[in-house]
């Protein structure tokens, strides 16, 4: 058999490694082979001189390799941008929710504030409002559902303008009463614009795993 399968079987034993051959069977061609016996001496001494030789001094470049990095990752700045609008609109989505359950509350459950409606009546129009200021809360919550909240509450708020104001110029409801209606209007502008941004975030977009529309 050859040498070379033996010469490196013995590197791979001077490095720790898997020899590729049995041991006993590299050690049996040693003991034969004068030749592969002194390959081994002398790959044995270089390796020895290769590990214990000194490092040469190397310049610490540290500094000047921290001083090119640019001071500012690219894009961080737009990202904390991005981040502290998201952060603004799910903030003002829960004061609107909040404001619109408050409203709700006392009609649905004292019956108070509900003008001259029938009980079942008022009580319905607050449930009703009631789902609305859950729909923006859950929103506010978890912003991937704006989409999804879009079209009825769009449609509800669509609706409910026209309905509005025709009964306001017709003298059928209080200018104070209509004016609550707004906070409907802005919660839709609010789901709106969550559900836009949420359109056009990146991959990971308010945590989750959307690709740009």
């Amino acid at each position: 058999m050859p040498c070379s399968p033996f010469r490196e079987a013995i590197s791979a034993r001077l490095d720790g490694e898997a020899l590729g051959v049995p041991s006993r069977e590299l050690d049996e061609h040693l003991a034969a082979c004068a030749d592969c016996t002194a390959w081994m001496a002398a790959a044995t001494l270089v390796t020895r001189r290769a590990r214990l030789a000194p490092a040469p001094p190397v310049p610490d470049l540290t500094a000047s390799v921290l001083g090119a990095l640019p001071r500012e990752l690219p894009g961080a700045a737009a990202a904390a941008r991005a981040r502290l609008a998201d952060s603004a609109l799910r903030l003002a989505l829960v004061a609107v929710g909040i404001a619109q359950a408050a409203m709700a509350w006392p009609v649905l459950t004292f019956g108070a504030g509900a003008m001259s409606a029938p009980v079942h009546m008022a009580h319905e129009t607050a449930a009703w409002n009631l789902a609305v200021a859950a729909a923006f809360l859950a929103v506010a919550a978890g912003p991937r559902l704006a989409a999804g909240a879009l079209p009825f509450l769009g449609s509800f708020a669509a609706l409910l303008v026209p309905v509005t104001l025709t009964d306001l110029g017709a003298g059928h409801v209080h200018v104070e009463r209509a004016v609550v209606h707004l906070l409907v209007l802005a919660g839709v502008v609010l789901v709106a614009a969550v559900a836009w941004r949420g359109r056009r975030r990146p991959v990971g977009a308010f945590g989750g795993r959307r690709v740009p529309a």
